[in-house]
């Protein structure tokens, strides 16, 4: 189960980290849960089996590009 952008919206107050921290809890045992998002909290990250973070290197967009129908929005 993907939690797409997760993060953002407990950053933002659009979700309750604690509901998401049961989720986790409580989630069966077979079950992938991915969080995803910048601004995890430390209980989240505290609580994950695995954290990643991506650092742009580079990026089309330093050249001008605008964001695309279908790829970016």
């Amino acid at each position: 189960m993907i939690l797409d952008e997760i993060n953002v919206a407990i950053w933002f107050g659009l979700a309750d980290e604690k509901d998401v921290l049961e989720i986790m809890d409580n989630k069966p045992e077979n079950l992938e849960l991915i969080l995803t998002g910048r601004y995890a909290s430390p209980a989240l990250i505290d609580k994950a089996d695995l954290v990643t973070e991506m650092k742009c290197i580079k990026h089309y967009y330093e050249k001008g590009t605008e964001s695309r129908l279908g790829i970016e929005f």
